[in-house]
């Protein structure tokens, strides 16, 4: 998909003329980002073998804070040339419109996608089924402080050449401290059951980068370790197991030129010898106004993927992950003699603080309590407590 984090900058790439370079880095601001122009952006494969997502939204100004939101009540479908259309619904968990069933092409014909909303028809060009090779291998390596994640894959008959990857990542951690006890909605300190627990959480993200890479120049149509993903050693997704679901993508020259516009002018920019921003030829555009710019390239390939699982114990020992937060433990008792105050209510049920242990006295008596920070002892603020469906144990 097209880097959703970019779109801003993929609007400036797509109207600026140039840029005045001075001796000085300085930022630039086109007098059309101030305008309410708002382009249609399409981002999806139509996928030759399996469901087919497609996903809608519109640009937004680069000065603005606004987030990128799906675009909703449109009217999308894959047509084949001369032949049959299938039509794609929204869905609302996905936020794309799909196909909910294999499409299964045929692969001698052409398709192409065609889209009507807010009263303007839209269509991508025609494009042949290109035929993808499965993905070799997925590798991972330790690289100094970081880990790097590369695949390697090659078609045989040398038909293919270019190629496109994104991925899913998901990972498995916990939170800084593990809270045994809860405050309910009565102020009652009670012990957690077992679906009350907030230690262990899983978290994921997307791709945000354009990874592209060709065998054009080589005798051979092998791609050896494509560089997918980097991460820090001390990054929390290693802390414990690390997923990641790679797809790739069979592209033509064309398309392979398209997505190498969009690394210029959403990665490389900010230095004067970076490339400058370039027109953005995708191949989809607006049939009822030809000179409104429309963001996207759509192809027809059969989508591979493959996943795999990264475990902390095959990774550097020396390697330490950090929290995100700064945490720690602090302790409340009922009656603190050298304060005369009652803690646990201070600073547990009116003042936030999430029980973590009982302190006791005797062995059995509950004097107190030591506590944190919501942040340090309850993981679904940044994660999901339920393992995933395809989650190896």
């Amino acid at each position: 998909m097209i880097n959703m984090r970019a779109i801003k900058y993929i609007l400036l790439g797509l109207l600026a003329s140039g840029i005045m370079v001075t001796a000085c880095r300085k930022p630039y601001n086109p007098t059309i980002v101030s305008t309410d122009n708002s382009y249609l952006v399409v981002e999806g494969t139509i996928n030759s073998g399996d469901i087919t997502n497609i996903r809608l939204s519109k640009t937004v100004k680069i000065a603005t804070d606004t987030k990128v939101q799906p675009l909703l009540g449109a009217t999308v479908s894959v047509e084949e040339q001369g032949g049959a259309a299938f039509a794609l619904t929204y869905n609302y968990t996905s936020n794309k419109y799909d196909s909910g069933s294999a499409l299964n092409l045929d692969q001698t014909k052409k398709y192409r996608l065609h889209i009507v909303v807010d009263g303007k028809e839209y269509a991508s060009d025609y494009v042949a089924v290109k035929n993808n090779p499965p993905i070799d291998k997925i590798n991972f390596k330790p690289n100094g402080d970081k880990l790097e994640i590369s695949v390697d894959t090659h078609d045989p008959t040398n038909n293919t050449r270019y190629y496109r990857w994104d991925f899913d990542e998901t990972w498995r951690f916990h939170a800084n401290y593990q809270s045994d006890y809860l405050v309910d909605d009565a102020k009652n300190i009670r012990l957690r059951t077992n679906d009350q627990m907030t230690y262990y959480c899983f978290a994921s993200d997307t791709s945000s980068n354009v990874l592209i890479a060709s065998s054009a120049k080589l005798s051979q149509d092998v791609i050896s370790q494509s560089l997918i993903n980097t991460i820090p050693s001390s990054s929390e997704k290693l802390e414990l197991r690390y997923s990641i679901l790679i797809r790739q993508y069979a592209i033509s020259k064309d398309e392979y030129e398209f997505w190498q516009n969009i690394q210029k002018n959403t990665e490389q920019l900010g230095s004067i010898f970076d490339a400058q921003p370039s027109q953005l030829n995708g191949n989809v555009h607006c049939i009822t106004n030809p000179a409104e710019p429309v963001i996207g390239y759509v192809s027809a390939t059969n989508i591979q993927q493959k996943r795999i699982f990264i475990n902390n114990s095959q990774l550097p020992q020396t390697w330490f992950q950090t929290s995100p937060y700064s945490c720690s433990l602090d302790s409340a008792l009922y009656f603190n003699p050298k304060t005369m105050r009652n803690e646990v209510e201070a600073y547990i049920l009116d003042g936030g603080g999430v029980p973590v242990e009982s302190i006791t006295q005797g062995g059995y008596i509950v004097i107190g309590y030591t506590y944190s920070g919501r942040e340090c002892t309850d993981c679904t603020i940044r994660g999901k407590v339920q393992q995933p469906s395809y989650w190896v144990p």
